[in-house]
């Protein structure tokens, strides 16, 4: 069963207090679908895969809000019991000091605390409760855009509503289905649109050579450390749509890789783009870790793509383990 949070207003109560807020701590959907040719910047999750199936655990739809948990964790009083999920990056979370588990669905009671601790691996958790938060919907989604002043921003001392609802729990994924956050990361991309703006030594460069992650990344972009990758001609272009994970090299010949805050357009050439099932693997890269770009043509990107929605739809309560 799912929970249809626009039914379920009359049930709003308090559920977390934000005693710490953590190094960024964000509330977020599956992003603002359908306006970025008005400059609305789209947000998201930027981890979409381990926000639907925190989701899915806790029997909520799997484009619902949860709270994206960078790095270092907030510290939550629970003033409500509810049925929680914690998914993506091991940030050690914490029950009343007790280690929780991860990728399966377990219940709070009124008076816990909960707690993140050292980055084990990834950098991105996702939060999920039973019937979702009660936040703004705004431009058809929760997703908090600071930049703009988009959604609910997370403030010490604050208090967050959820839904008094009935859910299972002790559910979740098999040990072989959990991610697994690398690094080096392997990243698969596909060439393009402006291969035909780098030198073939450009080119070449790119998909040879380890990218560093910069520590001057962040929701908009990550940006990488590399051997310079030269144009042809410059490295403008006319401003033309930039989806998620696409890789922008600007004149100083060090790529970017836009992420889920990115701009709705940009003047830079694109040597190539991340396939949509590896940007969690992007995203879950901390600072001065190892990215390698490998080429795959549009068809097996789209087969990559179709085997995940697959997994991700045909996951419910019943088919997961307790």
């Amino acid at each position: 069963m799912t929970f249809d949070v626009s039914v379920l207003n009359s049930l709003s109560q308090p559920l977390f207090k934000f005693k710490k807020t953590g190094l960024q701590t964000t509330v977020q959907d599956l992003g603002r679908q359908g306006l970025q040719q008005y400059g609305v910047v789209a947000s998201g999750a930027m981890d979409p895969f381990a926000l639907q199936v925190a989701n899915v655990l806790v029997g909520n739809r799997r484009d619902e809000a949860a709270l994206e948990i960078a790095l270092m964790g907030p510290e939550l009083d629970v003033l409500s019991s509810a049925v929680i999920a914690i998914c993506g990056a091991d940030l050690s979370p914490a029950i009343n000091g007790k280690r929780a588990p991860m990728w399966k669905s377990f219940k709070v009671q009124a008076g816990d605390r909960i707690t993140f601790g050292r980055p084990v691996a990834g950098v991105r958790a996702y939060l999920a409760v039973a019937g979702g938060y009660d936040v703004p919907v705004v431009m058809g989604s929760k997703s908090t855009y600071e930049r703009a002043n988009l959604g609910t921003v997370i403030e010490k001392d604050m208090t967050i509503n959820g839904f008094d609802v009935s859910a299972h729990h002790g559910v979740g994924l098999i040990d072989r289905e959990i991610p697994q956050y690398a690094n080096p990361a392997h990243i698969r991309v596909v060439k393009g649109p402006d291969t035909d703006r780098f030198t073939e030594k450009g080119i070449e460069t790119f998909y040879r050579q380890e990218h560093i992650v910069s520590p001057e990344s962040d929701r908009m972009g990550y940006r990488l450390k590399s051997t310079e990758i030269p144009h042809k001609n410059g490295a403008d272009i006319w401003s033309d749509a930039i989806p998620f994970g696409t890789i922008q090299v600007p004149a100083n010949g060090q790529p970017i890789i836009m992420m889920a805050d990115r701009q709705t357009t940009g003047g830079y050439t694109r040597i190539a783009t991340v396939i949509s099932v590896d940007l969690p693997k992007v995203s879950q890269l901390p600072p001065n870790s190892s990215i390698q770009f490998q080429p795959v043509n549009v068809n097996e990107a789209q087969k990559l793509a179709v085997n995940e929605e697959k997994f991700l739809g045909g996951l419910s309560l019943t088919s997961l383990t307790h």
